[in-house]
């Protein structure tokens, strides 16, 4: 597998309880990014009103791997998040490195941004 077995599990095999995206999630930076992104991307399709198939349309991003997104259950590439933050005209990706840390020095994703 290209990258090592990083990529072994979805971003939503992380989930410690509740739903995905807005469960709590082990501490694992690249999950707690997909999982900013997917809460976002399915925060954004709200406010402007898009279905998956019209952001689709819109973007050129395949409708299932849309849905991939907002599920968890695929990492996302930056051209998929380039195409996707253009047609919204809002970030998608978080900015993870200004996120708190615990005592132990792991960040700790924040619900809002």
């Amino acid at each position: 597998m290209p990258g090592g077995t990083r990529r072994a599990k979805k971003p939503s095999e992380y989930v410690i309880h509740g739903s995905w995206p807005n469960a709590v999630i082990e501490s694992r930076r690249a999950a707690q990014i997909a999982q900013t992104v997917s809460r976002r991307l399915a925060e954004a399709m709200t406010r402007q009103g898009l279905s998956a198939n019209a952001l689709a349309k819109a973007s050129g991003v395949n409708r299932q791997v849309i849905a991939n997104i907002l599920a968890g259950q695929v990492w996302i590439d930056t051209v998929t998040l380039a195409d996707l933050e253009e047609v919204l005209d809002e970030m998608l990706w978080p900015q993870h490195v200004a996120w708190p840390r615990n005592p132990q020095g792991e960040a700790l994703e924040p619900l809002s941004e």
